[in-house]
């Protein structure tokens, strides 16, 4: 695969160099489909170049492209494919002349799986409804010819079955503002969770640091989720370490899919305040209560309580507060939480 000059991609990789580059220890390694970046390898001749992607998120971030159906030797342009039969085991058909590719591009995602697995991947961002890439509801036809969105794209669903962790999402889906938080907030932590991991010696303590850091974030997604990690922390007596981080990854990386609501992050903001509200004066304490409410009612972003709670935070110095991972889960200059 050749090497991307846009200014917007110039970071892209193929799996073999990404494996030996050395890149920054917080920043995510995502795979994700070629067209997304602008190259011209659909079945058309075209792309579907995302401006998200590669304008606001490329810096913070070391894309590893992929184009299944090129890579596995198609031709650009091509004759346009469809998803047919057992949406469990779907064939993959030209839709004129009903070759089938199904072979071929299995055989590719097996060839592929196994080099990625060498690019210690974050995440991986799909092309919605793609009959090789589509993660989501892709249209499964009968033999009669009558569609049905029900099915997984044939690479998606090897990337799925090898790295059951791996947060995937499609770029069609990232125009939602929470499930585009949410995708990157798990993208930043799987990689802070590897670096903790990973490469060295795994201890109690060094797992239940991670988990105190990741207090507050964790309880926007899932409360039940958090206490559950909490009783496996303490009880990691009871485990090898390299079998209590195994345990203590999955569950982690489970509880981030559950999606963070107003609700659950009020309830953190406020219990975010409780740390330092008796040292704020009447006034101050108002009007912080003030932003948190307007924020629970929708009349301004998640961005504006926790601007001023960070503030506090920095000027007071609250010691439990300041390496809580809430408060900078990601670059800010992603303006995840500005949306109302």
């Amino acid at each position: 695969m050749s090497m991307h000059t846009h200014p917007s991609r110039e970071k892209s990789t193929t799996p073999d160099q990404a494996s030996k580059q050395v890149i920054p220890d917080d920043q995510p390694r995502v795979g994700i489909s070629q067209c997304l970046l602008g190259d011209e390898v659909r079945y058309d001749g075209g792309h579907k170049r995302d401006v998200f992607l590669t304008d606001v998120l490329a810096p913070f971030v070391e894309w590893i492209p992929v184009c299944p159906e090129v890579e596995a030797g198609l031709s650009t342009p091509r004759e346009a494919m469809h998803l047919a039969g057992d949406p469990d085991a779907p064939r993959l058909l030209t839709i004129r002349s009903k070759v089938d590719h199904t072979a071929p591009l299995q055989a590719f995602s097996q060839r592929r799986v196994n080099e990625l697995r060498e690019c210690d991947l974050d995440g991986y961002i799909f092309k919605k409804n793609s009959p090789s890439c589509g993660v989501h509801r892709v249209k499964v036809y009968s033999d009669k010819g009558h569609p049905g969105r029900q099915g997984i794209g044939i690479f998606s669903a090897a990337i799925q079955k090898a790295f059951p962790l791996l947060p995937l999402e499609e770029e069609g889906r990232l125009n939602d503002a929470p499930i585009r938080e949410n995708f990157i907030v798990r993208i930043f932590c799987y990689r802070r969770w590897k670096n903790q991991t990973q490469g060295q010696r795994i201890t109690r303590g060094m797992i239940v640091d991670f988990h105190s850091r990741h207090k507050y974030l964790l309880l926007t997604h899932s409360r039940s989720h958090y206490h559950a990690l909490g009783q496996l922390v303490a009880k990691a007596g009871d485990y090898k370490p390299h079998d209590l981080a195994n345990a203590y990854g999955a569950l982690f990386m489970d509880t981030l899919k559950t999606k963070a609501t107003v609700r659950k992050h009020v309830n953190v903001l406020q219990h975010l305040a409780g740390h330092f509200s008796k040292q704020l004066s009447k006034m101050e304490r108002a009007e912080l209560q003030e932003t948190i409410q307007d924020y629970h009612q929708h009349f301004t972003p998640l961005a504006v309580p926790l601007t001023l709670i960070k503030h506090y935070v920095r000027i007071l110095a609250v010691p439990y507060l300041l390496d809580q991972v809430y408060l900078n889960p990601h670059p800010k200059e992603l303006l995840l939480r500005n949306h109302v």
